[in-house]
């Protein structure tokens, strides 16, 4: 996986966020890209704190702070310290804890809803959380960004000085601004991941995850991945032990690994032009008939070559990958709202043989059917099934 890593996944000892196993620049023990690890220890402070003094005196505590700007979600603001501060309560008053602050280049910020946030100047701090902002089908990301060049400034001013940034959802458009997040591998939001890609083209943006860190910067998926973030910091900081019963605490599934599964086809743009609209309309008209090229090639008087040429022109894949998309989002519906089994729902969005159906559904969502109907089963009873 070279330098960039998903989480859980570090290599040869580096921090999973950092990449790095020491400090750098010259700062105390627990201070930059390695603070993930050398934070830890004996001796080491305890709880959360955001009035921007340690815990405790005498003890090292990871210092964390959360960027504040005008519009940032006020749930992304508080969410992650809120979550470590439960950490610190389970850990106990010897374990490795946080000092966190909410800190802005501005002297007051409001944020969505009309919340105000009391904020600190941005000090040094080991760890810099950027959380995300309301995105409507309407926004223009340029209008809205333009006006955070001191957020996007400190940004770039803290990872110069090796600090390890961390991007909550579409924060990392923050990122992308700062400069962040060219050459490296990068997440959000599944809705927003296109255009993350097209606005920063040299990153290589990877919508599945819910939490990727390459070379000290880390941007998590949607909204409640924070979670997922922060309980993979409170595992490196506090242990295992303290990481789950901590998300047993919160409610929260610690064992999830990827964002596909909530992916909504229907809320995404949809690619291509007349032609191709076309030709997935044929397709998606006919999930349970075995895919025929030929046959499909015919049916708009063109040749195969033509028809694979002119399709990915338009859509940047091929028919068949297409299909399978849809038969994938079919299934999924067929999971969630009926009691077919799964060998039916195959047949039904045309595979006989149950095993190669579960490997495709496997491959595009990341759980076996029977699983994915356990996890998103809508209830009759319920009011918003």
């Amino acid at each position: 996986m070279a330098e960039a890593e998903t989480a859980r996944q570090a290599e040869g000892g580096a921090d999973p966020v950092t990449g790095q196993s020491a400090p750098r620049n010259g700062k105390r023990p627990g201070a930059g890209r390695g603070a993930l690890r050398n934070s830890t220890g004996p001796g080491a402070g305890r709880g959360a704190s955001r009035d921007g003094r340690e815990p405790d005196a005498g003890r090292h505590a990871l210092r964390v702070g959360v960027l504040a700007y005008p519009g940032c979600f006020a749930s992304e603001v508080f969410g992650v310290p809120d979550l470590l501060t439960m950490a610190g309560h389970v850990a106990g008053p010897d374990a490795s804890g946080y000092r966190v602050s909410v800190v802005s280049p501005r002297r007051r910020v409001t944020a969505s809803g009309g919340a105000s946030l009391e904020v600190h100047p941005v000090p040094e701090v080991d760890v810099l959380v950027v959380p995300g902002f309301e995105v409507r089908p309407d926004t223009d990301l340029d209008a809205r960004l333009a006006p955070l060049a001191p957020e996007i400034a400190a940004i770039r001013a803290q990872a110069s000085a090796g600090t390890a940034v961390v991007s909550l959802c579409v924060g990392a458009f923050l990122l992308a601004e700062a400069g962040l997040l060219d050459g490296r591998q990068a997440t959000t939001s599944w809705l927003h991941a296109g255009e993350l890609a097209r606005r920063c083209p040299d990153a290589d943006v990877r919508p599945e995850h819910l939490v990727v860190t390459d070379r000290g910067v880390t941007t998590t998926a949607a909204f409640s991945a924070m979670y997922d973030f922060a309980l993979d910091l409170i595992r490196r900081n506090n242990g295992a032990r303290v990481a789950r019963i901590t998300a047993r605490l919160a409610l929260l599934d610690d064992a999830r690994t990827s964002q596909t599964p909530y992916v909504d086809p229907q809320l995404l743009p949809q690619p291509g032009r007349g032609f191709s609209q076309q030709v997935m309309r044929r397709l998606d008209q006919n999930l349970a008939e075995p895919y025929d090229l030929a046959a499909l090639a015919d049916a708009f008087q063109i040749s195969t070559r033509t028809l694979l040429r002119r399709f990915a022109a338009e859509t940047g894949r091929s028919p068949l990958a297409h299909l399978q998309a849809s038969r994938v989002r079919r299934a999924r519906h067929l999971l969630e709202t009926t009691d077919r089994t799964v060998a039916a729902i195959a047949a039904t969005v045309g595979y006989r043989d149950p095993g190669t159906f579960a490997a495709l559904f496997v491959r595009h969502t990341g759980h076996r059917p029977s699983a994915y109907r356990t996890a998103f089963r809508r209830t009759s009873g319920s009011p918003f099934a």
